[in-house]
């Protein structure tokens, strides 16, 4: 199996652990928190059994690290060539809000890089996926996917739109969205929970996110393979593409997703 076909494996996979997130959706599911202060609910663990076992059967010799199983020593990791990475159920605040805004994550890496990705939207059935080789699609449930690709500038008449998180911001952060506005114009602010923020980079709703605050691997690497197969980028704040190299922390440095052409891309990284 090729990894286009495995790809749309993994996109029937990712909707059956949407299906198993369901039942327990607004219906005041038991929340326990983790040892890093981060909340965890029965969703969270039924999508993580659904999504480990279905890999395992299409990719038997492929290792998973998921959100929910994440505590395999690196001596271990560092054998890794290819991998899953998995957010069974990212945005669990979002969910434990009643929310529609939390996805399934699900991403293959390959030495570090990430090959494709799927984000998938347990409530609607919407689904991203793509890799930087292979493209990016939209699929809404029920329907054809449609290819999806970064806007290089904001249409004539709009204002440039930044993603943001409801939750997550830093001084970093909005020092500069600060200088962003003063060298593109006045900013339009895009608030959104989960990986969906890349989601709306992918599609050509925005034109940058941001993220100088915390995330782990399994937040972002999906949604980054989306990014990738839509024409943009991810990149640390030094302008290297980021990845995801087996080390003893889970937690990302800070980043920024964009247009891989934007006009306004150097400029953009003079204010990092």
């Amino acid at each position: 199996m090729n990894d286009q076909q495995l790809m749309h494996e993994v996109v029937k996979l990712a909707l059956s652990a949407g299906e198993a997130i369901l039942p327990f959706w607004r219906a005041d599911v038991a929340v326990i928190t983790k040892a890093d202060d981060s909340p965890v609910t029965a969703a969270d663990l039924a999508a993580h059994r659904v999504i480990a076992d279905g890999l395992q059967a299409l990719a038997p010799q492929i290792p998973v690290l998921s959100e929910e199983d994440c505590n395999i020593p690196l001596a271990e990791r560092q054998g890794w060539s290819r991998w899953w990475l998995v957010d069974p159920l990212d945005g669990t605040k979002e969910f434990i809000a009643g929310s529609e805004e939390f996805t399934v994550n699900i991403a293959l890496v390959e030495n570090g890089e990430v090959v494709f990705g799927v984000v998938s939207m347990p409530t609607n059935g919407r689904c991203y996926f793509g890799g930087r080789e292979l493209g990016a699609w939209r699929a809404e449930a029920g329907e054809v996917a449609q290819p999806i690709q970064v806007r290089n500038a904001p249409p004539p008449g709009e204002r440039f739109t930044v993603v943001a998180s409801r939750r997550h911001s830093s001084p970093e952060q909005e020092a500069l969205l600060a200088g962003l506005g003063a060298a593109v114009g006045e900013l339009e602010l895009a608030n959104i929970g989960s990986s969906l923020k890349f989601c709306l980079l992918a599609e050509g709703s925005a034109d940058c996110y941001p993220r100088l605050a915390p995330t782990s691997q399994w937040d972002t690497a999906a949604a980054q393979g989306v990014v990738e197969g839509a024409g943009g980028e991810v990149i640390g704040v030094d302008g290297l593409p980021f990845r995801y190299p087996p080390r003893e922390t889970l937690l990302n440095p800070f980043f920024l997703a964009l247009p891989a052409a934007a006009s306004w891309r150097q400029a953009f990284l003079k204010l990092i």
